[in-house]
């Protein structure tokens, strides 16, 4: 038998195995998702995926191709779970590139804080075991969990995930093939080029070609940065986010420049592998913000557009939060007022702790007597903010870096957060509202929110978006400004 005639009846027994046409009715899940799919639901888009078994291609809900019928058609919870199963990334419709599911930011079970950190490169800095160590749990037990809820392991996720960082590697900059190789994760350049060759049906070669022949534009030198475009479901309320972030800029480290509309955020990074600067722009396109990374060690690469992600909280579900918040007599002319308002996280989670607990005042004071001189200034940017290990001895911010730093508080994205605030509480210099807005901001608990105004149980599970409409619909509200609170 044919190898291709081997994958299509693979693909075949999986969607037997995958999706049941017999007894649907229109409560059914997947039927529900077909429906999503023959109306090319963008809402959906990250969610879920649907992989045909005919063309052997998985795509996005929102997918612009001619709907395939129903018998031939597979559910997935993740393009990993679709690629393990034999299906390649649809080329036109990019499924590698859509934001992430919002429920992964919103579950703090071990599944959600698994799936948090291998986005953030845990898995392709320390394996499995690292990765199962950090959760207390074992590596037989993290495969176990994951592949139950999300069809693929941990290597599976984090291989999936490398694979779209070749691909925009390979595709906006002019870096080599080997360099991008290593630079995405992969342990060597063969096991690259057959992932690349399985997920995308090209050679890296014919991927970074393809791009050449498109409206793109020519692939950046690395010294230029790297271009990206930051997916998002739904409208984003760009405005509000850019002036949360201009009003608590700490000068050195971050800078907001350009008129409103039109602004640009810039920041430094401290990353694992060294020192990164990122730019994101306020003009927004259909779908996703315009951004630019440039990096002192390209392997840093998924960890910096993960940051930026939750930075800008790009993976939120802005349907799901106004259909909750927007029957509320309170929220509801507010939500209605500011579509696809977000709640901002923060890029470095001890950073933005230390800051908290600081002030503006002496967070500036900290940054310019302690930080990490930039290799190459670059505009206002001078500076990475300090190390706790540097902060040891503050008389403010003293104790929250040594636990910090000793890593008997942990505020990584895998972190418990229950755990995480009563560590907070414990120590002192750090008020219960600094350790709530921590946890909102911080740790991405959408959840959380340090104004006692929002904190109603009727907002659950979206308080921390219930705080950001209360503090949106007074401009002069100090929770417009939260680290400087």
């Amino acid at each position: 038998m044919s190898d291709s005639r081997q994958r299509r009846d693979g693909r075949r027994r999986t969607l037997e195995g995958v999706s049941n046409d017999d007894g649907r009715h229109p409560q059914d899940p997947d039927e529900r998702r077909y429906q999503a799919v023959r109306s090319r639901d963008a809402r959906f888009d990250g969610e879920f995926f649907f992989a045909v078994a005919t063309t052997g291609i998985y795509c996005r809900p929102s997918c612009p191709a001619v709907t395939p019928k129903r018998a031939n058609v597979a559910f997935f919870p993740t393009a990993a779970a679709a690629q393990g199963h034999g299906f390649r990334a649809c080329r036109r419709c990019r499924p590698d590139a859509v934001p992430g599911s919002a429920a992964w930011n919103v579950r703090a079970d071990v599944v959600g804080r698994a799936v948090r950190m291998i986005g953030d490169g845990v898995v392709d800095r320390e394996g499995v075991p690292g990765l199962a160590g950090r959760l207390g749990y074992s590596a037989r037990q993290i495969q176990r969990q994951l592949t139950a809820e999300l069809g693929a392991g941990p290597l599976a996720l984090a291989r999936a995930q490398r694979a779209h960082t070749a691909r925009v590697l390979l595709q906006t900059t002019d870096l080599p093939v080997t360099d991008i190789a290593f630079a995405a994760g992969f342990a060597s350049v063969r096991q690259f080029n057959d992932t690349v060759r399985r997920i995308y049906a090209r050679t890296p070669s014919g991927l970074r070609a393809e791009a050449a022949t498109g409206r793109r534009a020519r692939p950046a030198a690395p010294a230029a940065g790297i271009p990206l475009r930051l997916a998002h479901r739904g409208p984003y309320a760009a405005r509000e986010a850019f002036d949360l972030l201009a009003g608590e800029a700490l000068p050195g480290v971050e800078e907001v420049t350009g008129a409103p509309g039109a602004r640009t955020y810039r920041r430094t990074l401290r990353l694992p592998h060294g020192q990164g600067i990122a730019a994101v722009d306020e003009r927004g396109h259909p779908g996703w913000l315009a951004a630019r990374i440039h990096l002192t060690d390209l392997r840093d690469l998924t960890t910096a557009v993960q940051r930026l992600r939750r930075l800008f909280d790009l993976d939120a579900d802005p349907y799901a939060v106004a259909a909750h918040l927007g029957p509320d007599p309170l929220l509801g002319p507010l939500v209605a007022a500011r579509p696809g308002l977000r709640a901002p996280g923060a890029a470095d989670p001890e950073e933005f702790a230390l800051r908290t607990v600081l002030g503006p005042a002496e967070s500036r004071r900290a940054a310019a007597g302690h930080g990490t001189p930039l290799d190459v200034p670059c505009s206002g940017l001078t500076t990475v903010f300090p190390e706790p290990a540097v902060l040891i001895g503050h008389p403010v911010a003293g104790p929250l870096a040594e636990a910090l730093a000793a890593g008997t508080l942990l505020l990584d994205p895998g972190a418990d957060r229950d755990e995480a605030e009563a560590g907070l509480r414990a120590l002192p210099g750090v008020t219960a509202r600094a350790a709530r807005l921590i946890r909102m901001r911080a740790l991405g608990d959408p959840d959380s929110a340090a104004d006692p105004a929002a904190d109603r149980p009727a907002w659950r599970p979206w308080r921390g978006y219930a705080q950001q409409y209360l503090a949106t619909a007074e401009p002069t509200c100090t929770e417009q400004t939260p680290i400087a609170a």
